[in-house]
């Protein structure tokens, strides 16, 4: 079942690394291990292996603990980047909401 591309996806793309943020963001409240990240990404491994670097470089991911031979991480919110991202994609879920209802507003009304 193919899913719909998010407004974030929408706007910026869907590189390895946008798909990854976008995922995290939505689930900002829970943690992962890497190979949930991916699947549920649907970033293939190695292009994973990459950006996941890089998150943890930048600090937008953290660790969060273990279980059992799996260590799972979790968007860093205490990263202003990263509150900035969050915000972004609130704003610009807000702004497409709005389209859509003002769009369907017109069509009841005429």
């Amino acid at each position: 079942m193919k899913q719909e591309k998010s407004i974030f996806i929408e706007y910026f793309g869907n590189s390895p690394m946008i798909k990854v943020l976008d995922f995290l963001i939505q689930g900002e409240d829970f943690d992962y291990s890497m190979t949930e990240i991916a699947k549920n990404s649907e970033v293939g491994w190695s292009a994973f292996s990459v950006v996941f670097k890089r998150l943890l470089e930048k600090k937008i991911i953290k660790p969060t603990r273990e279980i059992g031979n799996a260590r799972l991480f979790k968007l860093n919110t205490e990263n202003p980047a990263v509150q900035k991202l969050i915000k972004l994609d609130e704003e610009l879920t807000k702004l497409e909401t709005e389209k859509i209802l003002s769009t369907n507003h017109k069509k009841i009304t005429v």
